[in-house]
């Protein structure tokens, strides 16, 4: 037989001339053979004689066919074909395979490179329907209305069907330990009903065995086990026998059973969400070997077992935390309307035990606490705090023993023995307890589970308990434990309720705090405002430069105008503290400058519309731009007229619409001058938009799109507070060797002072300069450019460039910051030795500061 893949179909096409292998140890109710195309020498189980008449010597080199029917074959190599996964075993049952009068059941899978197959004589001659006595015995398992009746009716199907002396349903612990939580047994034998074994009586490599060989059955435990011949195969090595069902058992285990006086055992196994939740045990006291049919059954019923026990608890989890989440609702809603709430322990106790079950709960808060209900003392709760700081640092932690986490916390377990542990903050530094008392029961061990380990007549071993009496233990110093749906719950609070809230509280804390700073404040913004318009107007008049010949009063004139256009747009944005203010007004303010007798030659078409400060600005100077232009070369320079409309798109952004028409002749420039720059870039840079224009000849067309975060009903808040710093003198010699062959990231968020800033760091020497206006921009250009150094403005409009000085940091690239506020600028903490530059950019600044960057003591 040729097997290739335990994933894939075994082709069998000339199995009947390949040669049979021996197999043991197994138990001597049946035979094994192993098949494989690789093997020179035959091989086929010691009692291969009992049931086939030929001896192991007259089949080493033979073909399977001299013992195995061409049907026999043929059936076999069906069910080999449905084999699927490496854990796979398919059954054949009835089978005749020598031809005779003789009748086997039979399973067969793979194992290395071999073919097991396995049988054992048909004792069945009519069982009947498998599938409807299957479909009988779930429906009487889901007419049980209580999960410890589901059980018992699991354990009394399982033994009318197999006829073992005793039948338990045997459930795992998160420990390993385990307890019989229902059994059937004949009268007169006792009760193994609410014991509970040792994890040491299963061990770990014997659990990972029950999760893949889901049956497991002992005929006789006095019965000699058939060896293995040979006992290594070709490439000397013993076979895995984990998934046959044949294989004999340990030693061991043996005696384990002996010592409990049980001669004959079943097992299988409950597997529930892919883990060993159980088993279904079975004993007798007698030998016992209920037919491979039954056994299979048997096996299938467990599955169904399983998969109801899934559904049910799942049905438990999904109802437990459906109501879970509508409790934190109430508490989000509540706390949304009235955050003094979250002040009241009493209250948020009887919140929180509602969702989680709980005798009391403590909240610690910036080193303040508050109790309710049964807690610790206030030492024992700072001490607990300490040790969750260390422990369970960020997450959420649970224990029902908060002894083994805290020396001496026994002293309190009446009252909290365990707990649930909720930061409520991303430093490990506010938490919200919930504890529970302490539960004293009563174990009943099967035996006394502490008992020594002892050396056995097997060698230096294990040796399995004797003793089975029952053995009961006090448990003290324990809760109940907090299950993993509770935990689940508990993230649940803590990620999307009980945190969120608190940051709540701590930014109106914040808000109370900054208003006996605010003259400080005041001055700071006004700082950073001067500082901006300084940094703006100086970048004006460096990109303005005339062309060569130009009088200097036109370039004076040009460059007044462009001023009193931002003047214009400044005086709108402040009449209400530096707040929104509408596009209508700036559009009116342009037309009033330039066309003083004749405003109704331009036309507007709107609704309201409020531009944030930022917005108003960098829209100030299109416009400004865009008229001056009409005004020279377009549609106003004669007769003609201009007609501005905008709205708003599905998105929310404004769309802006610039036509001019009976004007004359439009022709594209042939020299793209810093007006066109302004027209065309500064949107798309300064606000993240788009800025489209069309030269056509019947009139310039521009259309301008501005992101709906611009768009404002409200004014904006008040900007950090920040000192003031002198602006450093401006004429110094230039070193154009200062940044001799380095590639240079500027990430700053006006277009005019960043070409301004670009032109000082080439005038020093820069080989590149790559600019960009967002975070997101930024760190792509670190990863495509790989920049020698950064220059980063801190306040990028609604952000800032932290999270790039972040990326600077971890791959080594020396960088500093710029800001437009004081040196008091809060920088993060593993950013507080950096170099910080005021607005605006000079030469004068770069000179002296940029030599500083390359000192490591700066980029430690």
């Amino acid at each position: 037989m040729n097997w290739t893949d335990p994933q894939q179909s075994v082709d069998l096409t000339n199995c009947d001339r390949e040669p049979i292998h021996l197999l043991g140890a197994i138990q001597p109710i049946g035979f094994l053979l192993a098949v494989s195309t690789d093997w020179i020498i035959s091989r086929a189980s010691a009692n291969i004689e009992q049931f086939f008449g030929r001896s192991h010597d007259s089949l080493i080199g033979r073909p399977a066919s001299e013992i195995i029917t061409g049907d026999a074959i043929h059936a076999l190599r069906n069910r080999l074909a449905l084999l699927r996964g490496a854990d796979a075993v398919e059954r054949l049952f009835r089978c005749a395979l020598a031809g005779d009068d003789k009748y086997y059941d039979v399973a067969i899978h793979t194992s290395g490179a071999h073919v097991i197959i396995e049988g054992e004589p048909s004792t069945e001659h009519n069982y009947g329907d498998a599938t409807g006595t299957v479909r009988g015995m779930i429906g009487r398992l889901d007419s049980a209305a209580t999960l410890s009746a589901f059980f018992n009716e699991g354990a009394r199907q399982v033994r009318a069907l197999t006829g073992f002396d005793r039948v338990m349903v045997y459930k795992f612990d998160q420990d390993g330990s385990g307890e019989v939580v229902s059994e059937s047994a004949k009268s007169g034998i006792g009760s193994f009903l609410g014991l509970h074994y040792p994890a040491t009586d299963i061990p770990k490599q014997a659990r990972e065995l029950y999760k893949r060989n889901l049956l497991r059955v002992i005929t006789d435990i006095d019965a000699e086990p058939v060896p293995i011949l040979p006992v290594l195969d070709e490439l000397k090595q013993p076979i895995d026998l984990s998934l046959s069902v044949l294989r004999s058992v340990s030693p061991i285990h043996i005696e384990y059973l002996r010592n409990m006086g049980v001669r004959a055992s079943m097992s299988v196994s409950i597997i529930v969400a892919g883990e060993l939740w159980g088993l279904v045990a079975c004993h007798h006291y007698s030998p016992r070997c209920p037919s491979f049919e039954r056994r299979s059954v048997a096996e299938l019923f467990a599955q169904m077992f399983a998969m109801r026990i899934e559904s049910r608890e799942r049905q438990e989890v999904v109802e437990y935390e459906r109501r879970a989440r509508d409790i934190s609702d109430q508490l989000l809603g509540a706390v949304a309307s009235d955050d003094t709430l979250l002040r009241d322990p009493n209250w948020l106790s009887e919140i929180l035990t509602n969702a989680i079950p709980a005798d009391g709960v403590g909240v610690w808060i910036n080193g303040n606490y508050a109790f309710s209900g049964q807690t610790p003392d206030t030492p024992g709760f700072a001490e607990l705090v300490q040790k969750l700081y260390g422990t369970a640092a960020g997450r959420v932690f649970a224990t029902d023993r908060i002894a083994d986490l805290v020396p001496g916390a026994g002293r309190y377990a009446s009252k909290a023995a365990g707990m649930l542990a909720i930061p409520i903050s991303r430093t490990p530094r506010d938490y919200v307890v919930l504890f529970r008392q302490e539960i004293i029961r009563s174990v009943r061990w099967a035996g006394d589970p502490h008992k020594p380990v002892e050396l056995g007549p097997n060698g230096p071993r294990l040796t399995p308990r004797q003793s089975f009496e029952e053995w009961k233990e006090l448990v003290e110093g324990r809760s109940t434990r907090f299950t993993p749906s509770e935990l689940r719950v508990a993230e649940t609070l803590r990620a999307t309720l009980i945190e969120v809230v608190l940051r709540m509280s701590d930014e109106a804390s914040l808000e109370r705090q900054a208003a006996s700073d605010r003259q400080e404040l005041l001055i700071a913004e006004l700082n950073h405002r001067v500082r901006n318009i300084l940094s703006l107007i100086r970048g004006l008049i460096r990109q303005s430069r005339p062309e060569e010949g130009t009088p200097i009063e036109d370039f004076v004139k040009t460059i007044d105008q462009r001023v009193h256009a931002l003047a214009r747009a400044h005086n709108q944005i402040t009449d209400d503290h530096w707040g929104p203010a509408p596009l209508k007004a700036l559009i009116d303010a342009e037309a009033a400058a330039f066309l003083t007798t004749q405003k109704d030659r331009i036309s507007t078409q709107g609704k309201p519309v409020l531009l944030n400060p930022q917005a108003y600005s960098t829209i100030a100077l299109v416009i400004h731009e865009l008229v001056t232009n009409s005004a020279k070369y377009g549609g106003l320079s004669d007769s003609g007229r201009v007609d501005i409309s905008w709205q708003k798109d599905n998105v929310g952004a404004l769309v802006i619409e610039w036509t001019e028409h009976d004007g004359p002749t439009v022709k594209p420039p042939t020299r793209k001058g810093f007006g066109t720059t302004i027209i065309e870039h500064s949107v798309p840079y300064d606000l993240g938009g788009s800025a489209d224009v069309d030269f056509d000849p019947e009139g310039l067309k521009a259309r301008f799109v501005i992101p709906a975060r611009h768009i404002a009903d409200t004014p904006l808040t008040e900007m950090p507070s920040i000192t003031a710093a002198p602006l450093p003198q401006t004429h110094v010699p230039v070193n154009s060797d200062l940044l001799l062959e380095q590639r240079i990231l500027l990430v700053e968020d006006s277009l005019i002072i960043a070409l301004d800033a670009e032109d000082i760091l080439k005038r020093l020497g820069a080989k590149a300069v790559f600019t960009d206006a967002t975070v997101a921009g930024a760190i792509s250009t670190i990863e495509t450019e790989r920049p020698t150094m950064a220059v980063l403005d801190i306040n990028l409009g609604d952000a800032n460039s932290f999270p790039i000085a972040d990326r600077l940091n971890d791959l080594g690239i020396p960088f500093l910051f710029a800001t437009g506020y004081g040196e008091q600028s809060k920088l993060p903490e593993r950013h507080m030795s950096r170099i910080v530059i005021q607005k605006p950019y000079t030469l004068a600044t770069m000179t002296r500061r940029l030599p500083e960057l390359f000192d490591d003591t700066h980029n430690a």
